[in-house]
């Protein structure tokens, strides 16, 4: 679609060209019942200072999501444009109507804004959202960090996502910027090929992309938003926007895992999942993972479920409730780096 067109459709209350910090949103145009023409403000702000790489950095993808909103709010609020050289981008909240609902979907479409990109300035609100990220911020992108954590039906361990590159190049570059973040564990994750998220889009427009996985459950994490506080300093003075002396050293480089075709562990029966393994448990293919028990049906035997690959328990549903096609566990594999 034509810039121009989402560009007008969506038209933001900042300058991108302009030095300083600015705090404003762009309007998403929603005509609803009660309001024929409303929009959705969706936040966004502005640090700019000399010259040097722009990184966007997007929190509230899914609004069940929490340490990046509030790390960015942070940031955002605190940063000197002073010692910035380049440009941040900031979309605290890009998924406003669901954050706003803390849902992982929104509640005026029912969308996964991660499932819609590169979005439709033509279509729904979400696809508006995703469009103007697409079409508006990427092209003048140079980085791309993009926070999540497990929301409200997953608990992960804190970590950082390596997205795959389309290019050896790219690969290695994303590689570098997990790494730098300075989590315990960096996993690639290609979302089972997907190419409808945020990351794949910002990836395919040549940007590195850098994501997150910042716990999860539904709640803030201490730990994990400590991590992610650090973590995008350290990812922005690795790619030249801060000064060094802002990063926090890593004391050892993360362990790097990988998300197999065999990692996600599915529900097959309606019931009340059982785990058996806390976080971060070595578990190997074919070890009994956990049970799903019929707790209105007293007489009936639960149904065993087994880990499908080696590696360590990833990932882990939060709710106990379970039915058909819903993600119990997540296994990460040992990831072997090439050398080529």
């Amino acid at each position: 679609m034509d810039r121009n067109i989402t560009k007008q459709l969506t038209p933001a209350t900042v300058d991108f060209d302009r030095p300083g910090k600015q705090i404003g949103a762009f309007h998403v145009p929603l005509s609803s019942h009660d309001d024929a023409w409303g929009v959705v403000p969706v936040p966004v702000a502005v640090i700019a200072n000399g010259k040097g790489p722009t990184v966007i950095l997007e929190g509230g993808n899914h609004g069940d999501e929490y340490e990046g909103p509030i790390a960015l709010g942070e940031m955002i609020r605190e940063l000197d444009p002073a010692t910035v050289s380049g440009r941040l981008i900031f979309i605290p909240t890009i998924n406003q109507p669901a954050v706003l609902a803390a849902r992982r979907t929104s509640p005026i479409d029912g969308i996964n804004l991660n499932r819609t990109f590169p979005g439709d300035p033509m279509g729904t609100t979400t696809r508006q959202i995703a469009a103007f990220v697409n079409d508006v911020l990427f092209p003048m992108g140079d980085v791309f960090i993009d926070l999540h954590s497990g929301g409200s039906s997953l608990d992960i361990i804190p970590s950082a996502v390596i997205e795959p590159g389309k290019t050896p190049e790219q690969h290695a570059a994303n590689m570098a910027a997990a790494l730098a973040f300075g989590a315990p564990i960096a996993v690639v994750i290609d979302n089972r090929g997907d190419p409808r998220t945020a990351t794949a889009s910002a990836a395919l427009a040549g940007m590195t992309v850098i994501g997150t996985e910042m716990a999860g459950a539904g709640t803030v994490s201490i730990d994990a938003l400590a991590l992610c506080r650090r973590g995008i300093r350290n990812v922005l003075a690795h790619v030249g926007v801060l000064p060094p002396e802002m990063a926090t050293p890593v004391e050892a480089e993360p362990r790097l895992y990988d998300l197999t075709s065999k990692a996600h562990l599915l529900a097959d029966d309606d019931g009340v999942f059982e785990p058996l393994h806390r976080l971060g448990t070595e578990v190997s293919a074919g070890e009994l993972a956990g049970r799903i028990h019929f707790i209105t049906q007293p007489g009936r035997t639960p149904v065993d479920l087994h880990y499908r690959a080696d590696g360590i328990v990833y990932g882990r549903r939060q709710p106990g409730r379970v039915r058909p096609g819903n993600c119990c566990l997540v296994v990460a594999t040992p990831y072997e780096r090439t050398t080529s």
